[in-house]
């Protein structure tokens, strides 16, 4: 399948932590069609070290095509989500897809993780994503192909994923547990519910700044691998496509990607594998630029 078969024109999307990185890829793919996107952030003023606010991520959406609903919002307050989902409807009559993309990382041990820290990551990222979907289901069982879509790892519940980190690595995997959960709840109702993960590092400022800086960065994949895997996963029927814990490379080689080149920020460097994969999952063999 070609990535220029499917349109989200038209289409309203709900993308939570919005505003750079891998959910405005998401935002300027569907942009580029002709979608509405509402960016729902708490970037409103700008950040020393992280470039973007949902304003100059609204610019670059309505620049590519669409049309925008910067919200600044909070996903760990009720009352923040469900007026952002109401606005988002109101706004654009209606919602047909769900970007569950915000999340908190403290890459630290039981010891060295403060509690306030811990709470933060259970917050954003498990509950906050099954706030986010709860407010938006009663729009989305009125959509004509409605998507809820987890930037969240495959359920692989090996230790060496939770030694590590494990505060984050519970919230990450819980933010996977409602996509297993909603997909059975939500299948009667004909909405997909699905996650999303990279294979390897990807370039975005948690990458550049909390994790590896420049050396990292230059050993990782774009977030546009993140946004055609997206895309294409908003193309599928939605009564016949849920509960799946897709990887990126592997999931657009299946849909017939066979150049990863353009993915790459250097293709010189190796690429530097994500955690959470599972072992049993392999890359894609047969293609170019692929690990």
């Amino acid at each position: 399948m070609s990535l220029k078969n499917l349109s989200l024109k038209n289409k309203t999307l709900f993308i939570t932590g919005g505003s750079r990185g891998i959910g405005l890829a998401i935002a300027l793919k569907a942009a580029r069609d002709g979608a509405n996107v509402t960016i729902a952030a708490k970037t409103a003023e700008p950040h020393p070290k992280l470039v973007g606010t949902i304003y100059t991520a609204a610019a670059e959406i309505e620049a590519a095509g669409g049309q925008c609903l910067p919200l600044m919002v909070d996903v760990r307050d009720e009352a923040s989500v469900a007026g952002a989902i109401a606005k988002t409807a109101e706004r654009f009559g209606g919602i047909d897809i769900v970007v569950n993309n915000a999340s908190a990382i403290s890459l630290t041990n039981t010891q060295m993780t403060d509690m306030k820290r811990f709470d933060l990551m259970q917050q954003i990222n498990t509950r906050g994503t099954f706030m986010v979907s709860k407010y938006a289901i009663p729009h989305l069982e009125k959509a004509q192909n409605p998507h809820i879509l987890m930037l969240s790892p495959p359920l692989d519940l090996a230790m060496r994923w939770f030694a590590p980190h494990l505060a984050y690595s519970i919230a990450k995997y819980g933010m996977s547990l409602c996509v297993l959960g909603l997909a059975g709840e939500l299948a009667p109702k004909g909405i997909a519910v699905n996650a999303l993960w990279p294979r390897t590092t990807i370039a975005t400022a948690a990458v550049q700044n909390l994790l590896g800086g420049d050396k990292m960065v230059q050993a990782s994949r774009t977030p546009e691998i993140l946004a055609d895997a997206a895309h294409l996963i908003f193309g599928k029927p939605a009564r016949e496509f849920s509960g799946q814990f897709l990887i990126d490379d592997s999931f657009l080689a299946g849909e017939g990607v066979t150049d990863f080149t353009p993915y790459r920020v250097d293709p010189s460097v190796p690429l530097m594998p994500d955690f959470f994969v599972p072992a049993a999952s392999r890359p894609p063999e047969g293609v170019k630029g692929g690990m």
